[in-house]
């Protein structure tokens, strides 16, 4: 993160001094009232670390840097992506190298880089998903293992009984976050805390944390809750969801870097049918969570 709010600083630096006529075609199309960013916002980009909160933004259609969203990777994750291979790609081949002209047991050595990359790699992949469509369908908002079911006598935003569904999500998932209905997001929270293993229970009230309240756009209008959670290694949770903006079922609306928790709190009514058990695998926007009648 360091990084890059050092290269954010030196590329803000080069676009006012060479390239001012692009920061004003920016500055025309840029919508919002306010700067909510620390620093000078002169392209998207700038948004990275505060797209969810209140202030400028983009349309889709005057954001030049849309096409880095059809990658296959989290456009969230692409520094990460660029930081890390700067590092082991440059260090597999001098080992491969050293293979070469030394002794082939360097070969034994570039297994290490080369699975890290390969792992990078792996964890900011941005697979397509088919989103179910059926009226009442409660959708995953993450992909890993269901490790917790529990009934709620009463809960304060939700205003009545609810349940809660947690998933453990290991390096090796997609940590993408989805939306589990068509809804609004009509509040956030967010609370530092602890770094304790996801795999621990206390992590889920110990551990830092920001949570989407949100109301479905189907009537009754259900209201519902979605955690994100932190790690031991997950120490940076992203989310561009703004309050009062409104999501499609499925839609990606943050995502958590490296293992972690999310968590989804829904009402439960009569005919409420709860489609996952424990140690199910779930994906984000795919797997049916629930469905109501």
């Amino acid at each position: 993160m360091r990084i890059e709010l050092l290269w954010g600083h030196l590329r803000r630096v080069y676009l006012k001094t060479f390239r001012r006529g692009y920061v004003r075609r920016m500055a025309a199309t840029r919508q919002g009232d306010h700067n909510q960013c620390p620093w000078d916002v002169l392209d998207p980009r700038d948004l990275k670390f505060y797209a969810n909160q209140p202030g400028y933004y983009w349309e889709s259609e005057d954001d030049p840097f849309t096409g880095r969203e059809n990658f296959g990777f989290a456009r969230a994750g692409l520094a990460e992506m660029i930081i890390f291979s700067s590092v082991l790609i440059p260090m597999l081949a001098l080992f491969i190298y050293l293979s070469q002209v030394h002794s082939p047991w360097w070969w034994i050595a570039a297994i290490v880089p080369f699975l890290l990359e390969t792992e990078v790699v792996w964890f900011f992949r941005n697979p397509r998903r088919v989103i179910p469509t059926e009226p009442g369908t409660v959708v995953s908002p993450a992909d890993g293992k269901i490790d917790l079911i529990e009934e709620i006598e009463h809960d304060d935003v939700i205003d009545g009984p609810a349940i809660k569904i947690a998933i453990f999500l290991s390096v090796f998932n997609v940590h993408i976050n989805r939306v589990p209905v068509a809804c609004t997001v009509f509040a956030s929270r967010y609370r530092q805390g602890k770094f304790l293993s996801a795999l621990k229970p206390e992590s889920a009230w110990e551990n830092e944390r920001l949570e989407l309240w949100l109301e479905s756009t189907e009537a009754p209008h259900r209201v519902m809750r979605v955690r994100q959670i932190t790690g031991q290694l997950a120490r940076r949770i992203v989310c561009w969801a703004k309050t009062g903006e409104c999501f499609d079922r499925g839609a990606q609306f943050g995502m958590i870097k490296l293992g972690s928790r999310t968590e989804l709190i829904l009402p439960r009514e009569e005919g409420l049918e709860i489609t996952v058990t424990l140690g199910d695998k779930v994906q984000a926007g795919t797997t049916v969570f629930a469905k109501y009648k």
